[in-house]
């Protein structure tokens, strides 16, 4: 096809999907981190508002939030001050739709520029077809700008470093700003002004080999315009940044520092198993790209790959070397430094652009290289059939198609229970919608609703509903009418065997089949007057109260753990045990029940029983720390090296874990005063 009528096509394409996003975010689900970044963003408005009085985005201990620069989220919070937007969560999702679009676009014509129209097209589709990136423009502002400040940096680095004629003052101005808000949404965003001086220095080395002439003025004209773009970009980038500001180059690299190695770990499901995010496997990064990118995007890569030689005969190789680059250097150096990774591949999302770019340019020139007619649309058709599967899945699923897995671990039926799926707790959403138009028809005008993620914003009409907080599992152990859980931080086993939702949800929310959410209503308070009972001392009445409430919810292992715990304080030993076993029997990894169970028998000199409780304990969760050092205790009598070696596993996970610290003291008190001493002075200025 001629060049007009593909620029028709591609730009006819553009403009579909434009209205595509779109309109996929009208209907998104407000994510956790979203309720934390708006806070932090109405911070940060306050912060400029007040002249900077209002230090409260300043001051973030929990979340970490003030080393983001999270402009776009700010720059949002700002439009919808000065707009008096009220419903801001959808005027939010717009616009993070609309960053998503541009980073398709800019992508797109990154294509055109590199091989023409056909490969901006391929740009197009495979996005298109790309359920984890469409699920996160719905609602994610701060990886999907990061992305499209991160393509949009490498594309015009790369027009301004390499262009052969006079360099464009617009391209020029489009790298600061590109530069700049990549720098403004997270410090990683430095990454753009390293690539900047590397591309600099590549393409000179390059005009020299193949020219053999070194023209020093023009060098030096480019290498003044880089640190004139890197400077104002820097400058550009802090001036939403509360933190930043107050020392701009030492909180830069502060904040730097910390989104490396960051401080919040979390539990996710992986290759089955629950596991920290820092103590992830060293593969997790690879691992989860490879199985939520489409095939078809992996096709286009193979593509690329067996038709390296034509694409080195184009002369770009070297910019398509450096593109690779791009894709390459973060996502290997996160994997040196083994850094603390969380939410599938969310946070390189950024890369994901350059994928598809050296994907759709594997398909282009495959159609370029193909001769005749009917084979090329035989190519057409294999791509639009492996397109078929991630584009079913956003068309079902529209709410949902960030939790896209593909053939490879047999979609999200095959990995559901083996890896994460609404780890954003996307379904709480639509479970608060269904659930207010359930208290309507009931006619229920006051209830307690807790849930696993805030849902103040969805209830915030309804003042008759009280709204909280809680952990799936600790639900007994909370005052509630109807509860609303998404299924993060579920055991596997739960997952896996259908004991999750539970037998008291009445209302479920499905993914291709799969539960992801679920409201619950409580049928019995008994559990959580048991609870009260237990924590006041009186042990008959929670009995009385664990027993009623066993009755009617026979799967919930806090209660039988509470339960045992009345029970023993009472002194019904072999009915506490009883009833511990039970509640093992749902849940075999029940780290408060084996913890339990181990301190029982440490009680009656069983030490064997109570180190294969212990054992349990940290293999289920490896952050249970009591559990190192009771161990400890046991063993040191036998085998001090041994115990030891326990202590310093656990201090190599946590080193101010003072319990540990002090132990070790103990094992060296009498053979080696000295050391002892050493490690009690540690254990002195932790608090």
């Amino acid at each position: 096809m001629k060049t007009a009528g593909l620029k028709y096509i591609f730009f006819a394409c553009s403009l579909f999907l434009l209205v595509f996003v779109l309109l996929l975010s009208r209907n998104a689900g407000i994510s956790c981190d979203e309720v934390i970044h708006y806070g932090q963003s109405v911070a940060v408005y306050d912060y400029f508002a007040s002249h900077g009085e209002d230090k409260s985005a300043l001051n973030t201990p929990g979340t970490h939030l003030k080393y983001y620069g999270q402009s776009f989220d700010n720059i949002v919070t700002i439009l919808s001050r000065w707009f008096n937007i009220e419903d801001i969560y959808s005027f939010r999702h717009y616009m993070s739709a609309l960053a998503g679009w541009l980073t398709i676009f800019i992508t797109a014509l990154f294509a055109v520029w590199l091989s023409g129209y056909r490969s901006g097209i391929f740009v197009l589709l495979l996005f298109a077809v790309s359920p984890t990136f469409i699920g996160h423009s719905q609602n994610n502002l701060k990886d999907i700008p990061f992305a499209l400040a991160y393509i949009s940096g490498i594309f015009f680095s790369l027009k301004v470093i390499f262009s052969e004629k006079t360099i464009s003052y617009r391209d020029i101005l489009l790298l600061v700003l590109s530069t700049a808000f990549c720098i403004s949404i997270r410090a990683g965003g430095l990454i753009l002004i390293c690539y900047l001086f590397l591309f600099f220095f590549v393409s000179v080395t390059d005009r020299k080999i193949r020219t053999g002439h070194f023209d020093l003025k023009l060098e030096i004209i480019r290498l003044i315009i880089i640190i004139l773009v890197s400077a104002g970009a820097f400058i550009l980038g802090i001036l939403l940044w509360p933190f930043a500001l107050q020392a701009p180059v030492k909180n830069v690299l502060e904040a730097y520092k910390v989104m490396a190695h960051f401080p919040s770990t979390f539990r996710q499901i992986f290759e089955g198993q629950l596991i920290w995010s820092d103590l992830m496997p060293w593969y997790y990064l690879p691992k989860s790209m490879l199985i939520t990118i489409p095939v078809v995007v992996f096709t286009g890569l193979l593509a690329f790959l067996l038709l390296s030689k034509k694409i080195i005969k184009s002369g770009k190789v070297l910019l398509y070397s450096l593109i690779i680059f791009t894709i390459l250097f973060p996502v290997s150096f996160v994997l040196i430094e083994r850094s603390n990774l969380y939410s599938s591949w969310r946070q390189f999302l950024f890369v994901y652009p350059a994928i598809v770019l050296v994907a759709a340019i594997g398909f282009g020139t495959l159609v370029e290289f193909i001769d005749r007619k009917v084979f090329r649309w035989l190519l057409i058709l294999a791509v639009a059939f492996l397109s078929i599967h991630p584009a079913l899945f956003i068309v079902i699923n529209p709410r949902y198609c960030y939790l896209y897995y593909n053939q490879l671990v047999g979609g999200l039926e095959g990995a559901y229970g083996n890896y994460e799926t609404d780890y954003y707790y996307i379904s709480q959403t639509e479970a608060s919608e269904w659930l207010q138009v359930h208290l309507k028809e009931k006619k229920v005008e006051s209830a307690a609703v807790f849930a696993t993620s805030s849902v103040d914003w969805e209830f915030r009409n309804y003042p008759g509903i009280k709204t909280g907080y809680l952990r799936y599992e600790e639900r007994s152990m909370h005052d509630w009418d109807y509860a609303i859980v998404a299924n993060r931080y579920i055991q596997p086993a739960k997952l896996k065997n259908k004991i999750w939702p539970p037998q008291n949800a009445i209302h479920i929310l499905y993914a291709d089949d799969i539960p992801v959410g679920a409201v619950l209503q409580r049928t019995t308070k008994a559990d959580y007057l048991g609870f009260k009972a237990l924590q006041d001392g009186k042990n008959d009445e929670a009995i009385k109260y664990f027993e009623e409430a066993l009755k009617v919810d026979a799967h919930d292992e806090m209660i039988f753990y509470n339960f045992a715990r009345a029970l023993y304080n009472n002194g019904r030993y072999q009915q506490a045990d009883s009833v511990l076993k039970a509640g093992l029997d749902i849940n075999p990894d029940f780290e408060p029940i084996l913890m339990y169970l181990g301190n029982i028998a440490a009680y009656r000199k069983e030490p064997y029983l109570a180190l294969d409780y212990y054992k349990r304990v940290i293999e289920a969760n490896r952050k249970y720390f009591e559990a190192y050092v009771k161990s400890a205790e046991l063993i040191a009598g036998e085998d001090v090296g041994k115990a030891r070696k326990l202590l310093k596993e656990c201090l190599a996970i946590n080193p101010k874990y003072k319990p540990a610290i002090s132990k070790l003291a103990d094992t060296y008190r009498k053979s080696d005063p000295e050391i002892a001493r050493k490690y009690d002075e540690i254990a002195a200025t932790i608090k």
